[in-house]
């Protein structure tokens, strides 16, 4: 029987946030001392796309095992947490509060939106970022050395996405983004991969887009009618991916659906019916649900939380991990060492459950990976591609 990811329940987000677990960023928090070490999580805790609460856990899983093994350096670790709310404004403002709080390494990064923002407010900071989940391009754009991507580039991935598309039984694509960070830098790699020479497939029309928060795309979906295609590629959220999904179901849509890694949430599935979800296929960062190394860590993971760990929960986990393995390997908490020792990481250096480690002068990892799921029976599922 295949494993299943399952919806989150909105009670689980309302009660993480609520428990205390978004961690020492509270206005009486005790001064920075000698004997502390502390990492930086700014996430989303708010808003239309609240990742960074199932992150959270398992940022603190990673803190908790640390310290219970002595701490790092003869540091006791702290996590000190921001809401970015998805939003580049907020996280600019989050992010200018946390560097007032002696953070030795960033390890949040979930909204490329409002991470590309705070690139530079790190850097001025001198504290490097090991970015857990986003992934445009954008935050290539400024050539930090300082800047560590722990999942694939949206050029990765929508290599992958449109490699997928023939063994899928797809020709005629529809791309959709709604032109923000993320979404536009996918849906780009994915259109200069099909018009690549041997491209197994071929665009159906102009790139379409469409707005978040809109009640309906029905323009949308009657260019996407109009234009034949036999796949649609929205490189969105899944708040917009399930407004897209029900209209292109409600105007009978008989092509297939792929969703970009921001959209295969399990969140999705509670915007849709059974019927509407269903065949829906969407790319991934590898989850600890279909990784067999991770079997004993989600475990855990769900024992402490009461559901099972989602999209960006291990990457979060390793980030933390790996983070304190490099001030180990530098042998100081000096940043620009940290730095230097976070670049040199080698598979080698540490065992991440996200898999080998290894990162290119760009900051980009040598083997990314993402792997495809489909919606059945109202739970995402590995296909076995």
């Amino acid at each position: 029987m295949r494993r299943r990811i399952r919806a989150l329940s909105a009670a689980f987000v309302v009660t993480m946030v609520a428990s205390g677990l978004t961690g020492c960023d509270r206005a009486d928090r005790p001064a920075a001392s000698p004997s502390v070490l502390r990492l930086g999580a700014l996430v989303p805790l708010s808003g239309a796309y609240p990742a960074g609460t199932r992150m959270i856990p398992a940022y603190q899983m990673a803190i908790k095992e640390a310290n219970d093994s002595g701490g790092v350096l003869g540091h006791r670790i702290e996590l000190v947490t921001g809401d970015d709310g998805c939003d580049p404004g907020t996280a600019v403002t989050a992010a200018n509060e946390m560097v007032t709080k002696d953070v030795t390494v960033s390890v949040g990064g979930s909204c490329s939106a409002a991470t590309v923002p705070v690139l530079k407010v790190f850097r001025r900071a001198g504290v490097p970022m090991i970015i857990p989940a986003s992934n445009s391009t954008d935050l290539l754009a400024p050539g930090y050395n300082s800047v560590f991507l722990l999942s694939g580039t949206t050029l990765f991935e929508g290599k992958r996405a449109v490699a997928l598309m023939r063994p899928l039984g797809s020709r005629r694509l529809a791309l959709v983004d709604d032109g923000t960070s993320f979404p536009e830098t996918l849906a780009v790699a994915a259109e200069k991969s099909v018009i690549s020479p041997g491209s197994p497939v071929t665009l159906a029309t102009p790139r379409l887009k469409l707005s978040q928060g809109a009640d309906q795309y029905h323009r949308v979906v009657q260019a996407v009618l109009r234009s034949r295609a036999d796949m649609v590629f929205f490189t969105g959220y899944h708040a917009e991916a399930a407004r897209l999904i029900r209209d292109l179901r409600a105007a009978r849509y008989t092509g297939k659906i792929l969703l970009s890694d921001a959209g295969t949430d399990p969140a999705l599935l509670q915007q849709l019916s059974p019927a509407q979800a269903e065949g829906v296929y969407g790319l991934a960062l590898p989850l600890a649900e279909f990784e067999p190394r991770a079997t004993a860590w989600a475990e855990e993971y769900r024992s402490l939380t009461g559901e099972r760990p989602g999209p960006f929960t291990m990457q979060a986990y390793d980030a933390v991990r790996l983070a304190l393995n490099a001030i180990e390997r530098a042998g100081s908490t000096d940043r620009e060492a940290v730095r230097k020792a976070i670049a040199a990481t080698k598979p080698k250096d540490i065992g991440l459950l996200s898999g080998p480690s290894e990162f290119r002068s760009d900051g980009t990892q040598v083997n990314p990976t993402f792997i495809l799921l489909q919606v059945h029976n109202g739970a995402f599922e590995l296909e076995p591609r």
